[in-house]
C-alpha cells in the first residue's frame, strides 16, 4: 500500500470552499507578555494594556488585551487550522468587527469560523469568500466577532 503525503499548506482553490463550512480551531492561551509585545510592535501603549496599577482601578480590575491583538489571534488560529490552505491571495476587507468582552491574561482563545459567502462571478482567476469569525474564550463566551473577506485563486486560473 503506497504511503500518503500531506503538504502544509495544502493546495486549495476557490472551488474547494463550500458555504456553510465550519472551522473550529485549537486554543491559544493569552499571556501578559503578549500584551507587551503587541504594544511594542504597534506603539499602542495605552495604560489599560500595559500598566497594571492603572488597569487595577478600571472596571476590569486588571490589564486587558488590545482589541486588534484579539483579532490577530483569531486570524492566526484559523490560518494554523489549515482550512484555507494556500488558496488566499489577498485580504479584501474586515467588516462588522465587535469587541464583546475583555480578553485577560490567562484566557485561552479559540475560533469558530463559518464560510458565509462565496462569489466566483467577477473574475476568471479569483473568487471572493467571506467568513464570520467568532473568537471564544475558555468558557465558550464570544469575545469578538468579525467578517473577513478574502480573494482566493481559482483552479482555472
Amino acid at each position: 500500500m503506497p504511503a500518503r503525503t500531506f503538504r502544509d499548506p495544502q493546495d486549495k482553490f476557490f472551488e474547494d470552499f463550500e458555504i456553510g463550512d465550519v472551522v473550529i480551531t485549537r486554543g491559544r492561551t493569552v499571556e501578559t507578555a503578549d500584551f507587551n509585545v503587541f504594544a511594542g510592535l504597534t506603539g499602542d501603549f495605552y495604560p489599560l494594556h500595559v500598566d497594571e496599577s492603572f488597569a487595577k482601578e478600571t472596571r476590569f480590575g486588571a490589564r486587558i488585551g488590545h482589541g486588534p491583538l484579539t483579532f490577530t489571534f483569531g486570524v492566526g488560529l484559523v490560518g494554523l487550522s489549515g482550512y484555507l490552505g494556500n488558496a488566499i491571495v489577498a485580504l479584501k476587507g474586515i467588516d462588522e468587527m465587535r469587541a464583546l468582552a475583555p480578553v485577560m491574561a490567562g484566557d485561552t482563545l479559540h475560533v469558530r469560523a463559518e464560510l458565509k459567502q462565496a462569489d466566483g462571478s467577477k473574475s476568471p482567476k479569483y473568487g471572493t469568500i467571506s467568513m464570520l469569525y467568532t473568537v471564544l474564550n475558555q468558557r465558550d463566551e464570544a469575545v469578538m466577532t468579525f467578517i473577513q473577506t478574502m480573494l482566493a485563486k481559482k483552479k482555472t486560473a
